[in-house]
C-alpha cells in the first residue's frame, strides 16, 4: 500500500486495500499545529455491507482454526508492534496529541495485551464438573459469536483497539474495526501490522467514516453479532436502543466523572502527584482522567496550594517536544466546549483559580490548546462536578469526613474510578468496601489500569461488561455451550433419578 501520498490511505477489507465506492475522503490532522497527517475513506452503508459481508464469510473457518494457532498470530501482531513501537508512538502524538512518552505507554499496553491474550489462546478456559448421575459426563466451552464489530475513540487509538480486537480474535471471532474520525491513519497503520503479521483474509477489517454513517450502519447489521464501543454515555445508549432491535449483544465502556479524595492523614506530596498526573495527563482526555478533587477541610489549603504552584508551571505544546508537559485537547470544538464549562463553572459560583481559557500565545495558536484549569467553591451539585469535561478541568470540593467524601464521590451518574489516599489502613478498607466505581486506587492516582485485570464501570459508565484484560473479557466475546455425554447405555432423566439412585445405595 502506497503511503506517500496522503489519498493512498483506504480500507481493508478481505484481505485488500480497497477505496470506498463513494470515491469521497476525509482528512486527518494534528491538533498540535494543524498539518495535514492523511486522508482516509468516507465510507457508506454500501462499504458496511461489503466489510460485513466479508467477515461473516471468513468466520465459518477462522472458528475452527484452533485457538493456539490464532493466539499465535496475536503474538506476531505483539512483536511486529514492538519493533515498530517509536513510529507509531511519534504518529499516535502527531494524530491525536498525547505527549510522546505517553503515546509510547498507549503503544505498549496494546504490546501488553496481545501477550496476554496470546496465552489466553492456550486456556480459554471452560468448566468441567461432576454430574449428579453416574456415567455422565458434564462441562461448558466457550464458542464464538460471529462477526464483532470495535468502534474505538481516539484518546487511546492504539490500546483501546487492543483490548477489543485481540480477545474477540482468541476468541474465534471475525472483526470489523471502525477507528474514531480524528485517529484514522493511526488504524490504518496498525492494520497494516495485521496483514504482516498473516491473519487470513476477512478475519481482521477496517473501514474508516464517520460515525453517524458506517458506525450506525455496523449496529444495526443484522449479521454483527457484537458492537463493542468506547465513547460518550449519549452515543452508548443509543448504540445499546439500536442495537436491542436485533437482540445483539453490546459492550459500552462510556463516560467517567472521577475523583482523588485525599483525607487529612494523607501523604501530601504523593497525593500532589496523584493529582497533577490524573487530572492533566493526555490533557485530561481519558476516561479515568481525575475531574474532581474531593478534599478533607483540614489538608485542602496546604495541598491546593501546592497544586496551584505545580499546574502554573505546567508547560503546554507540541507533545513531540521534550519541553512539554500537556499537548493539545483533540480539536478546536473540543476546546470550545471546555471553555463552555468554565462558563458554567462561574456561573454557578465556583471560583477560576488558575486557567480558564484556550491557550494562544504563539506557536499555540496554530493548534486547539487550553489551559489547565482548577475550579475551587464546587459543591456536589454543580454540573462542574457531575458531568464529564474530557479536558484539562478539575474540581476542587470539599469534605468533613471520610464518610462524607464516599457519598460525593458515588453520587454521580458515572462510575469508573476513584482514587483515596489515606495513611490509615482502616479508611482504606472502608473506601474498598463502600466506593461503588469499577476501579478503585488507594494512594495512587485514578489511571493506570493493569491487563491482567478487568477495565469498566458502573452507572452511566457501561453496561456491565468488562474489557482491558483479565480472564472475565472473554465472557464478552464467548457465548457458553454446555455439553452432557451419557455413556452410561440406558435413559437416565435427572432430578428424578437422582432418587433412585440414592435408593439403590
Amino acid at each position: 500500500m502506497g503511503s506517500n501520498s496522503v489519498q493512498d490511505f483506504k480500507n481493508y477489507v478481505n484481505g485488500k486495500w480497497v477505496p470506498s465506492h463513494t470515491g469521497k475522503t476525509f482528512e486527518s490532522h494534528n491538533p498540535a499545529n494543524g498539518a495535514l497527517i492523511g486522508a482516509v475513506p468516507a465510507s457508506d452503508a454500501q462499504d458496511v455491507a461489503a466489510v460485513v459481508a466479508a467477515a461473516q464469510n471468513a468466520f465459518e473457518k477462522w472458528r475452527k482454526y484452533p485457538a493456539p494457532k490464532r493466539a499465535e498470530l496475536v503474538y506476531r501482531v505483539a512483536e511486529i508492534l514492538r519493533a515498530r513501537k517509536q513510529a507509531m508512538g511519534e504518529l499516535l502524538t502527531r494524530e491525536m496529541g498525547k505527549v510522546l512518552p505517553e503515546a509510547l505507554g498507549d503503544v505498549q499496553e496494546a504490546i501488553d495485551m496481545a501477550m496476554y491474550m496470546a496465552g489466553e489462546g492456550r486456556r480459554l478456559n471452560g468448566l468441567l464438573v461432576p454430574s449428579e448421575l453416574p456415567s455422565k459426563w458434564a462441562m461448558a466451552v466457550r464458542d464464538p459469536l460471529g462477526v464483532v464489530a470495535a468502534i474505538t475513540p481516539w484518546n487511546f487509538p492504539i490500546a483501546i483497539p487492543a483490548w477489543k480486537m485481540f480477545p474477540a480474535l482468541v476468541c474465534g471471532n471475525t472483526v470489523i474495526w471502525k477507528p474514531a474520525s480524528d485517529t484514522p491513519v493511526l488504524g490504518v497503520k496498525m492494520m497494516e501490522i495485521y496483514e504482516e503479521a498473516g491473519f487470513p483474509p476477512g478475519v481482521v477489517n477496517l473501514i474508516t467514516g464517520g460515525g453517524g454513517v458506517v458506525g450506525d450502519s455496523l449496529v444495526a447489521h443484522p449479521n454483527v453479532r457484537l458492537v463493542t464501543f468506547t465513547g460518550s454515555t449519549e452515543i452508548g445508549r443509543d448504540v445499546s436502543i439500536q442495537a436491542a432491535q436485533h437482540l445483539k449483544r453490546v459492550s459500552l465502556e462510556m463516560g467517567g466523572k472521577n475523583a482523588i479524595i485525599v483525607m487529612d492523614d494523607a501523604d501530601v506530596d504523593l497525593a500532589l502527584d496523584g493529582i497533577v498526573w490524573s487530572a492533566f495527563g493526555t490533557t485530561g482526555q481519558r476516561c479515568t482522567a481525575c475531574s474532581r478533587l474531593i478534599a478533607h477541610k483540614a489538608i485542602k489549603q496546604q495541598l491546593l496550594d501546592k497544586l496551584l504552584a505545580r499546574v502554573r508551571r505546567l508547560r503546554l505544546g507540541d507533545g513531540l517536544l521534550p519541553t512539554t508537559d500537556v499537548g493539545p485537547v483533540i480539536n478546536r470544538p473540543a476546546a470550545q466546549k471546555i471553555h463552555a464549562y468554565t462558563g458554567i463553572a462561574k456561573k454557578e459560583g465556583a471560583t477560576v483559580l488558575v486557567g480558564g481559557d484556550h491557550a494562544t500565545e504563539g506557536e499555540l495558536a496554530k493548534g486547539s490548546f487550553y489551559q489547565p484549569t482548577i475550579f475551587d467553591n464546587v459543591v456536589p451539585n454543580m454540573r462542574v462536578a457531575q458531568e464529564e469535561i474530557f479536558g484539562p478541568a478539575l474540581s476542587v470540593l470539599t469534605v468533613n469526613s471520610l464518610e462524607e467524601a464516599i457519598q460525593v464521590n458515588n453520587r454521580t451518574n458515572y462510575g469508573l474510578s476513584t482514587s483515596v489516599y489515606t495513611s490509615n489502613v482502616n479508611r482504606a478498607f472502608e473506601a474498598m468496601r463502600d466506593v461503588t466505581t469499577g476501579l478503585l486506587y488507594i494512594n495512587a492516582g485514578t489511571i493506570g489500569s493493569e491487563v491482567q485485570l478487568p477495565f469498566g464501570g458502573t452507572r452511566g459508565t457501561g453496561n456491565g461488561h468488562r474489557e482491558g484484560g483479565g480472564p472475565v473479557v472473554l465472557d464478552t466475546f464467548c457465548e457458553w455451550k454446555t455439553i452432557y455425554v451419557d455413556y452410561s447405555g440406558r435413559l437416565q432423566r435427572a432430578q428424578i433419578d437422582t432418587d433412585d439412585l440414592v435408593k439403590r445405595l
